[in-house]
């Protein structure tokens, strides 16, 4: 009885590790599908700064109370 429950135990220990490990094959990526990802993050990321250029800087400190004192 003691092995049986021992088998059991390393058999479900094996399952769990074998199923966290399956999905890594399913998710690669192609070369392809890596250089357009790359090239949309770069896109995205310069429309970005561009944006953050179009900000007017602000020429005095931005006071909430100013009206309260």
């Amino acid at each position: 009885m003691r092995i049986f429950i021992v088998a059991l135990a390393i058999a479900v220990l094996t399952a769990a590790a074998h199923a966290q490990g399956a999905g890594h094959e399913h998710q690669k990526q192609k070369p392809a599908q890596k250089t357009e990802d790359l090239v949309k993050k770069k896109a995205i990321e310069q429309d970005y700064k561009n944006a953050l250029k179009n900000i007017p800087e602000v020429k005095e400190k931005p006071d909430p109370w100013k009206t309260m004192r």
